[in-house]
């Protein structure tokens, strides 16, 4: 075992705390990778606030994970010291299951193995990105194309990943109109691969004020949701939207602003349910629907697309000591668009 520095929670309210966290040490399909970049989600601040059910402290979250390779197990084929890597939502699955076996872990059967939060193979508790190095299995780890800043790279890891898997099954492209529900971590992302795909973007938010910047990452068209009249006009516009948002909505307005056969993706997941009614589907032929994150080849298809097209999240670097700052920010929607933790100040 090795101990490195994390910044972590010792209970559902306290603020983040330095922490000292225990590594395995490296199997023979195992990757030691130290962390570079760890990106803010706002599933960490969920998770530990208890939002999505209990937690096991003390917890370190962050599945948006940069670093580089500095030991590698016997059996390992796939990496090498020194490759610049990267380590998402999850870290294990069975294998052996219908979706494993269709390159869809993220749907195991048998529940994957989420990179914080999840009971490991060996019963421990994992840990995620907030700290100085982490252990994966090879099969879990993404090379970081060489178009890419490591800097700026691990949002794509979840909110990059988040937004492409439901654009790439729902096939958004030419000729598709696409609406992002709220401009945040993920809905930015949602922007400029929607548009980078071809279609005819439009984002839905509240108010004004990031009407430029949506614009500027691709979309053609803004909706403020805070005006009934824009959303009126809006109504059987779309083919597609995905929403980002983590908070209750008015879901029967947002499935009328979609066509016949539209289809309502949610990858925000707000901590209470929502209320559908039967007419706002059964008319359109509408669908609603979710999806959450995307698979290892997946990911690794999205990051070479995000590197052939220059494609990057928009962040803000910050040290470990304002993470607890950075987190206050996310919940008042005061970040444009995802904070990036420097590892390196742990």
């Amino acid at each position: 075992m090795r101990t490195v520095k994390a910044h972590g929670a010792v209970n559902e309210t306290d603020p983040l705390v330095p922490l000292t966290i225990e590594r395995r040490d490296a199997g023979p399909h195992d990757v030691v990778i130290a962390i570079d970049y760890a990106g803010i989600c706002h599933s960490d601040i969920h998770t530990i606030r208890g939002d999505w059910g209990p937690v096991a402290f003390p917890q370190v979250v962050g599945h948006e994970i940069v670093g580089h390779v500095v030991e590698v197990g016997a059996a390992v084929t796939r990496h090498r010291v020194g490759d610049i890597v990267g380590v998402g939502c999850q870290s294990n699955s069975c294998g052996v299951c219908a979706q494993c076996r269709q390159g869809h872990d993220q749907y195991c059967l048998r529940g994957n193995t989420q990179t914080y939060g999840s009971v490991d193979a060996d019963g421990t508790i994992t840990q995620g990105g907030y700290s100085q190095a982490i252990v994966t299995r090879e099969d879990y780890v993404v090379a970081i194309p060489a178009g890419l800043d490591p800097a700026k790279a691990a949002p794509l890891l979840c909110a990059g990943i988040t937004t492409y898997s439901p654009l790439r099954h729902w096939a958004a492209g030419p000729g598709t109109r696409v609406g992002v529900v709220g401009m945040g971590g993920l809905g930015h992302m949602g922007v400029k691969l929607a548009a980078a795909l071809g279609a005819d973007v439009t984002v839905l938010s509240r108010g004004t004020r990031k009407r430029d910047d949506a614009l500027a990452f691709g979309a053609r068209a803004y909706v403020d949701t805070t005006d009934p009249a824009a959303l009126a006009g809006a109504t059987g516009s779309l083919d597609l939207i995905i929403n980002t948002v983590s908070a209750g909505l008015d879901i029967a307005t947002y499935l009328g602003l979609l066509d016949v056969d539209g289809a309502l993706v949610n990858v925000g997941a707000p901590a209470e349910p929502f209320t559908v009614p039967a007419f706002s589907l059964i008319p359109a032929r509408r669908t609603l629907a979710g999806s959450t994150t995307g698979g290892i080849a997946e990911i690794e298809e999205m990051l070479a697309f995000c590197a052939e097209r220059g494609i990057h999240p928009e962040t803000e670097l910050v040290a470990a000591d304002a993470i607890n700052d950075a987190w206050a920010r996310v919940l008042s929607s005061e970040v444009r668009y995802r904070f990036v933790i420097d590892t390196h100040t742990l």
